[in-house]
């Protein structure tokens, strides 16, 4: 399967396409306007870091084109892919909640092109328009949730199967 070519130039992005993005659901085709001529691009390499874990963070990114894999260190220091984002997945929206260091490091897998949204552009829309900037922040509370339901299903069946593998062993005779 080939991957989609990314043109040289970064194009305006589209109102249309802005629509078929979550982070910006229900938001008005003016206030979309607005973002499409005002947001950033940035186009990253395949093998690209586009930020590392424990990096001061102000931004978050939406994919347009392209994917990227979440890693997250353990303790132990070896890095482990939690995520794999594609079109048109959000992410670094934490800091824009919690203005904390990176939580993990994203890295391009492909060529990608990412639209940048900064917290600076979100104060300048709660300025503009209040309720356009509910909307984002409401959808970015949504996405987060739905993250959390997914992990908290992953950490269950985790625990889970390390108690069954630690009870099978406990009734099992030693080899």
């Amino acid at each position: 399967m080939s991957m989609p070519r990314i043109p040289a130039a970064l194009e305006a992005v589209s109102v249309e396409r802005l629509r078929d993005i979550g982070l910006f659901g229900a938001l008005s085709d003016d206030v979309l306007g607005r973002l499409s001529q005002s947001l950033q691009q940035r186009r990253v390499g395949s093998g690209e870091t586009v930020f590392s874990e424990g990096d001061p963070a102000h931004e978050m990114f939406v994919v347009l084109d392209g994917e990227l894999e979440v890693l997250k260190k353990s303790r132990k220091g070896r890095f482990q892919r939690v995520a794999i984002l594609g079109p048109p997945d959000a992410f670094g929206e934490m800091s824009i909640i919690d203005v904390q260091p990176r939580s993990a490091t994203v890295r391009a897998v492909a060529p990608t092109r990412l639209l940048r949204v900064t917290a600076e552009d979100l104060d300048q829309l709660y300025r503009h328009d209040l309720k356009a900037y509910a909307l984002i922040i409401l959808n970015i509370a949504r996405d987060l949730s739905r993250r959390l339901r997914v992990t908290d299903g992953i950490l269950a069946d985790f625990a889970a199967n390390v108690l069954d593998d630690y009870l099978e062993r406990g009734r099992s005779p030693k080899l």
